[in-house]
Parts: structure tokens; C-alpha cells; sequence
């Protein structure tokens, strides 16, 4: 109000405005400014890796990919209000950190806090909290985030040690905060990431009983940047 309130005074004078409507302009100013505010707080918070968005994700690259079901999370918060999970398959190099970049941008900008790790940064800060016998304290920390981000899981080092800690924070965040977790193996080959056929039952089960599946099938986009790379090359 103080940066802004002469230029808005002049503009009222000279449009005859009411004391009410001069001060309601001041006010919006002042609200959208933090509103940007906690935008950028939010943003910083949530240590998204890059700034993708919908905006700029090849959706022709992917001809077979039905965008709908994500687009539906996109629209409104009811998903994380409701503590659904969102789960994204493909191969490598599809889009998928893309897609899962863009969802919890959106969400933020909606007003939702959001958290973005690599799967196996989290599985080591999980592992350390043990360690500490901070496990619990950590996860009830990590419930301030409407949406908790997990790429690449199936980088997630099939170890008893590493597999139980993200058990525990699936079995936490069970009806209670929204997972997102991005993963190049479909559910079928998820006895790679966890020790025993039981937890990995019991994980996919937590994961999907309110969850929306989403898959990617195109070829990979740093394979096809490499080829034509190499194409260019070779003509030269």
C-alpha cells in the first residue's frame, strides 16, 4: 500500500472514485502481492528440479498417452484433500518427472504445499532418521505437505534397510497426505524394489486403494534428441 497507494490516489481523483472504492483498490494490490508472495515461498519450499509446466510438455511426442486422468487433478485440490495418490508409469526419458513437475506446480499455485525428492535422497534421509531414532518425528514432519513427491523409485536399492523405511512412510501417508511417486517398472516388477513379495502386496495395495494410475508409452526423448543429434552430425 505504501509503494503504491500515490499512483492509486491520482488514478481515483481523476476517475471520480469513491473513499470505499480507493480503498478496496489498495487492498487488492496488497493481497495479490501476498498472494505472489507465499507463491514464490511455496515454490521455494517444494525444490522443484526444474520449471516444467503443462505448458511446454510435447504431448504430440506421445500419441498413445489419454491426458485426461491428470488433467482432472490439475483442475482442483479435492484429490489432496482427500489424501489420493497419484502414480505414473513409463519408460525412462517419457516425460514422467515432466508430468509429475508439472502436477505439483499446479498444485501449489491451487494452494497446497508440495515437497519434490528424488525417491532414493528420501530413502537415505528416512535411513538417517532410523538411525537417530527420528523415523516417526520426521514423517509427522513431513505430513505438512498436502503432496509428497517420490521420482524414480525403482532407483530405490532393493536392501532391507532401505525398503523398510519406505514402507513406513507409504503406510504413514495411507489416508492421510497424498504420495505422487513417478517409476520406470510397472507394479509387476516391484519385487525389485522391496524385500519380499508381502511388503511389495502391501505397499502397492496402500498406494492404489485411492489412487489414479497414469502411464506413458512413447520413446525415450533423450534417445531421440541423441539420434537426431547424431543424424545432424553425419550430414554435416
Amino acid at each position: 500500500m505504501l509503494d503504491h497507494w500515490e499512483a492509486i490516489e491520482h488514478q481515483a481523483v481523476q476517475q471520480h472514485w469513491s473513499y470505499a472504492r480507493f480503498l478496496l483498490e489498495l487492498c487488492y494490490l496488497e493481497a495479490d502481492r501476498r498472494a505472489q508472495g507465499r507463491l514464490q515461498r511455496a515454490l521455494a519450499e517444494a525444490q522443484l528440479p526444474s520449471a516444467k509446466s503443462f505448458t511446454n510438455f510435447e504431448f504430440d511426442h506421445c500419441p498413445d498417452f489419454n491426458p485426461a486422468p491428470l488433467m482432472q487433478l490439475v483442475e482442483d485440490t479435492a484429490w489432496l484433500e482427500r489424501a489420493q495418490n497419484c502414480l505414473i508409469f513409463g519408460p525412462s526419458g517419457t516425460g514422467k518427472t515432466h508430468l509429475a513437475i508439472s502436477v505439483t506446480r499446479r498444485s501449489i499455485e491451487l494452494g497446497k504445499r508440495a515437497k519434490f525428492f528424488a525417491a532414493t535422497a528420501l530413502v537415505q534421509l528416512l535411513q538417517d532418521a532410523k538411525l537417530q531414532l527420528q523415523l516417526h518425528p520426521l514423517l509427522k514432519k513431513l505430513d505438512r505437505y498436502d503432496l509428497l513427491v517420490l521420482d524414480d523409485i525403482g532407483y530405490v536399492k532393493k536392501s532391507e534397510a532401505e525398503t523398510s523405511v519406505l514402507f513406513e512412510l507409504i503406510a504413514h501417508r495411507y489416508e492421510r497426505k497424498s504420495l505422487l511417486i513417478t517409476a520406470n517398472q510397472p507394479f509387476s516388477q516391484w519385487d525389485h524394489i522391496f524385500t519380499d513379495s508381502m511388503m511389495t502386496v502391501a505397499a502397492i495395495d496402500r498406494l492404489v486403494h485411492h489412487g489414479v494410475i497414469i502411464e506413458v508409452q512413447a520413446e525415450s526423448y533423450r534417445r531421440q534428441a541423441a539420434a537426431q543429434r547424431s543424424t545432424k552430425a553425419t550430414a554435416k
